[in-house]
């Protein structure tokens, strides 16, 4: 069942993040989505339509998925996502699924690599 909702977490947040978030939640979401980001409202209405501005204000954007975690219900990611003019960020998303391995709850946190670091080491 892990291996699944990694899976899914993956297949969920990049079919959302390349422009197409109705058909992520109809395919991977369950019955609730309960979100966490203060920017985004609740449920999956609120979670499509934050997406869909995404798509239109930011169309060449892009992820890539560094590290996926599973524990018990829940699922973390760990992306690089590249926004115009080269803004960069490092996020770390959390879901929780239910027993079918459909999303149901959303955490995340972002934030911006800097132009310079005070270590040698990358965010990653």
């Amino acid at each position: 069942m892990n291996e699944k909702m990694k899976q899914n977490a993956v297949a969920f947040y990049k079919m959302a993040y390349e422009g197409n978030p109705r058909q992520a939640t109809e395919l991977y979401v369950g019955k609730e989505y309960i979100q966490h980001n203060p920017a985004v409202a609740n449920g999956i209405e609120g979670f499509i339509a934050y997406f869909e501005r995404m798509k239109k204000e930011y169309p060449k954007k892009s992820i890539e998925f560094v590290r996926v975690i599973s524990e018990n219900d829940l699922v973390a990611l760990h992306t690089h996502q590249v926004w115009p003019d080269n803004d960069q960020y490092v996020t770390m998303d959390f879901f929780r699924f239910d027993k079918d391995a459909k999303i149901i709850e959303h955490w995340d946190s972002i934030q911006q690599i800097p132009k310079k670091s005070a270590n040698k080491n990358t965010m990653y």
